[in-house]
């Protein structure tokens, strides 16, 4: 396992951090799953194996898993793990109407990760509004308060808005860490590359998150197969992606979600031997061929976060994007066009949708979400 400085902090993390949205699920009796419900003893086992083999950063947040990821790790960092990570998790600014809610959330979670601190305390998914409602609640303030307490180690908080909103929040406060959405696919999105190096010229580390764009890049197409074997070195696009991130010196610790034991060996093995500045000419001209490929592709920037949902009327969004997107990626198949028709079966499809805009307003990446809605359910039809 490779590991990077936290300077200002005098830490060491992995560069590898495990990401705890996407915990392997039970199946139903159907062979559906509810994200929900985790499939404890392999999630256990899974992120203990982790530990284990050199991994010391776990990130989480309240609402991952419907408040379960967090319980579920105060279970795997008994026995001595917890003292053997950085944890991060994050308070849900969208749920905080008093300031007397930060002490609220921030006790609860204590309680779900059994644990009386938390080494990396972010402010989740802020954007302007969720930034500027916080900050003028005294959130500073708050988090200047906890420091001294000794319950939160280092502020920090997770981006989803433009660049300019990035550079003054950065600005603002005495930062220890942010964590930003960046991949292959999204170098100017959000705060980008340009945030990334930003941030570095401040001293404060970056941890990245997305960096598979919710799994869809390790699902490549034929297409874009042929493009990565022309590299003379045959990697997965998985590997790919990793490496494209690990190159740049800013970044310090690259979340993955892990579902499986098999994707934990697989990331255990990619950051290995993971350096900065790794990345020839050739290499990166690679990752610029692949990126145009994709974006003439892909129908809508969904990473699949769910901040959208619960949809009022039970359209399914982020599931919805997804098969669009496959099915533009993939080609139009008989098995998308089964899913989506599950879907307009359960009353989850497109056409629930009654346009009232909160998915809209939700929605970090700024999706159009009900004219894409549109777009997807004409492409997806296929009544019989």
């Amino acid at each position: 396992m490779q590991y990077r400085k936290f300077e200002a902090l005098g830490i060491e993390c992995s560069l590898f951090g495990i990401g705890s949205m996407r915990l392997p699920l039970l199946k139903n009796a159907d062979g559906s799953t509810d994200s929900e419900k985790i499939d404890e003893p392999e999630a256990v086992r899974i992120i203990r194996y982790g530990i284990d083999h050199g991994v010391n950063y776990i990130d989480t947040a309240y609402g991952y898993h419907g408040g379960n990821s967090e319980r579920l790790l105060g279970k795997a960092l008994a026995d001595g793990y917890r003292k053997r990570i950085r944890l991060a998790t994050k308070l849900p600014v969208w749920l905080v109407k008093t300031y007397e809610d930060f002490d609220r959330l921030l006790e609860e979670q204590l309680t779900r990760l059994n644990t009386d601190y938390i080494d990396f305390y972010l402010l989740h998914a802020l954007h302007r509004e969720s930034w500027e409602k916080v900050r003028d609640m005294g959130i500073l303030d708050w988090l200047d308060r906890k420091v001294s307490s000794g319950q939160i180690r280092y502020p920090g908080f997770s981006f989803h808005d433009q660049l300019p909103v990035f550079k003054e929040i950065i600005d603002s406060y005495d930062w220890k860490m942010c964590q930003i959405q960046l991949n292959i696919l999204d170098e100017t999105l959000q705060a980008g590359v340009e945030g990334l190096r930003y941030a570095g010229s401040k001293g404060i580390p970056a941890v990245i998150m997305e960096p598979l764009r919710g799994g869809k890049l390790a699902a490549a197409s034929p297409d874009i197969l042929d493009l990565w074997n022309q590299a003379e070195e045959k990697r997965s696009p998985v590997e790919w992606a990793f490496r494209w991130l690990y190159n740049f010196p800013e970044v310090s610790v690259i979340l993955s979600g892990i579902s499986t034991m098999e994707q934990l060996k697989d990331n255990l093995r990619i950051f290995e031997h993971a350096q900065p500045g790794c990345m020839s000419s050739r290499e990166l001209d690679l990752v610029k061929r692949v990126k145009a490929q994709y974006d003439s592709k892909v129908k809508v920037g969904c990473t699949a976060c769910e901040y959208c949902l619960p949809c009022p009327n039970g359209v399914s969004i982020p599931v919805i994007f997804g098969i669009w997107n496959d099915s533009s990626i993939f080609g139009m198949r008989e098995e998308y066009q089964n899913r989506y028709r599950k879907l307009i079966t359960e009353e989850k499809g497109a056409s629930s949708c009654v346009a009232c805009g909160i998915c809209e307003a939700a929605c970090p990446q700024h999706i159009q979400v009900i004219e894409k809605l549109k777009q997807a359910d004409a492409a997806l039809r296929c009544d019989p």
